[in-house]
């Protein structure tokens, strides 16, 4: 698989990489087995670099990936996330304290005692961004971790950030149904030399040869609120997805392959993550990475999801706290 930087000085990883939300069971159910043989498979196929988070399952996608990397030790890049407590009353805390609770939990459940990318899941507005980034520093420093991160926050709160500490990367959703990193992040990671991290290149499972039924999402934690999952408009965004299906099969490539590579294709500083608890929805993924676009294909993806399509907001009012507007 081709390589991109994490980072202006971080290591090489597969240019598609691995979200592990899945591996706690938020899109369906899942264990262990299933989510061990799709590690096992993404190092057969050169996906390296691996994303999680303290409050995927409350540690429990830690524990998962810490169990299958003590029989691989040192063959993943391993990104993880902190800074927001859990529990009923969800609130997000960035003081050093917290972080360091934070992060020598990750530690522990991951079985290692440095881990590549630390990012700070969300923003913690009581605290100057540049105090959060001193924080990170001092664990870089300590050796606990390679770089430091954020997720979801505006190009300026970048800018600050760096001014104090190198950032390694900055995570933000990203596909062809949500376009706002365009308007200024995507280009700011450039000029400071920092990965940008998509998640959710896959549309939360609407890039897939089946589209999500909604008796499925439905029934689940978060597509069963999200507004883009909700009628009247999945069946305004099916529509669209439908006929991007339709050009897929003409081109002889899985939905998530195409969708993926125009990610990819936004420039050599973006990683891709898209997540999955299937083996085989993963080789469709990383197959991406070797998927050569025209300009025609290009043109021709943007006439049939052209920017701003998706109907329905990106987010609920609960989901959208903590993500910073920028545009």
């Amino acid at each position: 698989m081709q390589q991109r930087k994490l980072g202006k000085n971080g290591k090489s990883v597969g240019a598609v990489g691995l979200g592990c939300m899945s591996f706690a069971g938020v899109y369906g159910p899942t264990d262990m087995a299933e989510s061990h043989a799709t590690l096992a498979r993404a190092l057969e196929l050169g996906v390296t670099h691996l994303d999680t988070a303290l409050i995927y399952g409350v540690g429990h996608s830690e524990e998962v990936i810490g169990a299958f990397i003590k029989d691989h030790p040192g063959r993943f890049s391993i990104a993880t996330k902190g800074g927001i407590r859990t529990g009923p009353n969800r609130e997000f805390d960035n003081s050093e304290a917290y972080l360091r609770e934070c992060l020598e939990g990750s530690l522990k459940r991951l079985g290692v005692d440095h881990v590549d990318l630390y990012y700070i899941h969300r923003r913690d507005q009581r605290i100057p961004i540049e105090d959060v980034a001193g924080t990170l520093s001092r664990f870089v420093e300590e050796g606990k971790i390679g770089g430091i991160g954020f997720s979801e926050i505006a190009p300026s709160s970048l800018e600050r950030a760096a001014s104090v500490h190198p950032v390694m990367a900055v995570q933000s959703e990203y596909s062809l149904w949500t376009r706002l990193p365009e308007l200024g992040m995507l280009q700011a990671c450039e000029r400071l030399g920092t990965a940008f991290v998509a998640f959710s290149p896959v549309a939360r499972g609407m890039f897939s040869r089946e589209l999500p039924r909604l008796e499925v999402t439905s029934k689940e934690a978060f597509r069963a609120s999200n507004p883009r999952f909700l009628e009247p408009n999945f069946s305004a965004n099916a529509a669209y997805f439908e006929r991007f299906n339709e050009y897929a099969k003409g081109k002889g490539v899985a939905p998530a392959t195409l969708a993926i590579a125009w990610v990819l294709h936004q420039g050599d500083h973006v990683i891709p993550i898209p997540g999955t608890r299937s083996s085989a929805h993963l080789e469709e993924d990383a197959a991406a990475a070797d998927y050569k676009l025209t300009a025609q294909d290009i043109a021709e993806i943007e006439a049939i999801l052209p920017v701003g399509f998706a109907h329905g907001a990106r987010y609920s009012d609960s989901q959208s706290v903590g993500p910073e507007d920028y545009c």
